[in-house]
């Protein structure tokens, strides 16, 4: 829904109802208020204008990052506060550097390195890897060679999917080991690009794919915004935010919980931000170490086991912390720190992924970003 300017209220008077004049004084003022408030709401002129003087001074288009900007936040319905501004920002340039489609060092060669890994996880024999990659493609180089040689995301994805297309078997033998899984100026993921436009409306005509779309400043950034901001949650700080989307939606306060767990039984844990056990170990019923602590607190918490996996399995979604074993891992965990227990922790998660060289973190990132957050909201003010 586009930002507009909300018509003027209209004068109603007060109906004689036998009410004293200040009843209706307060009524009067209440709508004069309400009427203010309306009026005061940004057009999307006004913040394209505001989101275009908080960038950096060195990007380039700045009118057309706020508009995708601006169109997003509406899009989704997020209001275009100051800290909403500053969050996409610097979420942005810490990832980007305002560039829509950045080169990646070396990008060719982790490519191929994570075409082979990928390919083993799905147990596609590595010959038939090879031998796809040592086939001519349409332009006279072989497919491996193209690989060698790209620069972007994009470049590597958009091959990727020719190749899939023009060799034999390329569905079959590498349409899940495509190794581009994020992409675009914030770095969104495209799975979870393509789950979200499944659920609402894109806003914009789609390229023949989401996974193109998001390799598009406007498709990178309304995405970015929908993963980064467009879902309820309690901090009290943006920097659990920023840890979130690195780490996944309330990553931050589910790591606070494994914390009180820690707490309340005594059994160190990593604090991860995800309680549950991946696919694969549900799959083989096995049971998370969170999971498995929290059972020891059955008797106290007054829940079986099934109780427990039943609330833990929501707790992906913002009502988890309305849920009874939330609460009472708190209430017991409180009570033995001696006093209150933080309600959102920075996950201790060390960041894995091809192109990453050096030893990073989720608090790495996080902090990054509250960095430039700070230093736009600073620049905020001046304005």
């Amino acid at each position: 829904m586009p930002l507009t300017v909300a018509p003027r209220m209209p004068h109603f008077a007060a109906p004689r109802t036998g009410r004293p004049s200040w009843l209706r004084l307060i009524l009067g003022m209440t709508l004069v208020l309400l009427a203010a408030c309306a009026d005061n709401r940004p057009t999307p002129e006004q913040v394209r204008a505001r989101i275009a003087r908080l960038m950096p001074a060195s990007v380039d288009d700045r009118a057309g990052w706020a508009l995708d900007i601006q169109t997003a936040l509406a899009t989704l319905e997020i209001a275009p506060s100051t800290e909403h501004l500053c969050s996409v920002l610097a979420v942005t340039e810490q990832e980007s550097g305002y560039n829509a489609n950045p080169p990646v060092p070396g990008l060719g060669t982790i490519a191929l390195k994570e075409i082979e890994t990928r390919a083993a996880r799905y147990k596609i024999p590595p010959l038939l890897v090879r031998a796809a990659l040592k086939t001519t493609s349409p332009d006279g180089r072989s497919w491996e060679t193209r690989i060698a040689a790209v620069r972007t995301e994009k470049e590597l994805s958009d091959l990727f999917e020719q190749m899939i297309a023009k060799i034999p078997l390329g569905k079959r033998l590498l349409a899940r080991a495509n190794p581009v899984r994020t992409g675009g100026p914030m770095q969104v993921s495209i799975a979870f690009a393509e789950a979200h436009a499944a659920q609402r409306d894109y806003p914009h005509p789609i390229d023949s794919s989401i996974r193109h779309e998001v390799f598009t400043r406007r498709g990178g950034m309304y995405f970015g915004i929908a993963h980064l901001l467009d879902y309820p949650a309690s901090y009290d700080n943006p920097l659990f935010r920023f840890a979130d989307y690195n780490a996944g939606r309330y990553a931050s306060r589910n790591a606070a919980f494994q914390n009180a767990v820690a707490v309340a039984t005594g059994v160190a844990l990593d604090l991860d931000g995800d309680p549950m056990p991946g696919r694969k170990q549900a799959r083989d019923g096995k049971i998370g170490a969170t999971e498995a602590a929290v059972r020891r607190m059955a008797n106290d918490l007054g829940m079986d086991e099934g109780q427990i996996r039943r609330a833990l399995t929501g707790s992906r979604r913002h009502d988890f912390e309305r849920s009874a074993l939330y609460q009472r891992v708190f209430e017991i965990a409180d009570k033995r720190n001696g006093r209150p227990l933080p309600r959102a922790t920075l996950p201790r998660i060390r960041l894995h992924s091809p192109k990453i060289t050096r030893k990073l973190t989720t608090e790495w990132f996080a902090t990054r970003v509250n960095r430039r957050y700070k230093t736009c909201m600073t620049k905020a003010k001046s304005l």
